[in-house]
């Protein structure tokens, strides 16, 4: 069974960080690129980050370039988003994603709220 489960949402002042972890099971995680999109109220889901395997590659969205790092830990099927210099445009739900070429994979979400 697979499973993807993201946690770290919250709700966090402007300018402040937080660290979005996806624990994914189910799956050879090391052999999967993975994704965090998010979905704002009114929004389209928009892809936020992206770090491939193998090779390692990133792709960033450029709302999120020079804030965001994706980052993994394949010892701990772990697939992280450090988030920086948070706005209340980065208020969404965000999920993670896994694309194998047989399945499409996502987690429920969790919720980051960028407010004073």
């Amino acid at each position: 069974q697979v499973q993807l489960v993201e946690s770290g949402g919250g709700l966090v002042l402007p300018g402040g960080s937080l660290r979005l972890s996806c624990v994914v099971s189910g799956l050879t995680f090391r052999t999967l690129t993975m994704n965090w999109y998010r979905r704002a109220p009114g929004r389209e889901r928009e892809l936020v980050a992206m770090n491939s395997s193998p090779g390692g590659g990133t792709y960033y969205a450029d709302s999120a370039k020079g804030r965001f790092t994706i980052s993994r830990d394949n010892a701990k099927n772990t697939v992280y988003l450090q988030m920086n210099s948070l706005t209340p445009e980065d208020t969404a739900v965000y999920f993670c994603n896994a694309r194998p070429l047989w399945g499409d994979y996502w987690g429920q979400g969790t919720q980051v709220t960028v407010s004073s």
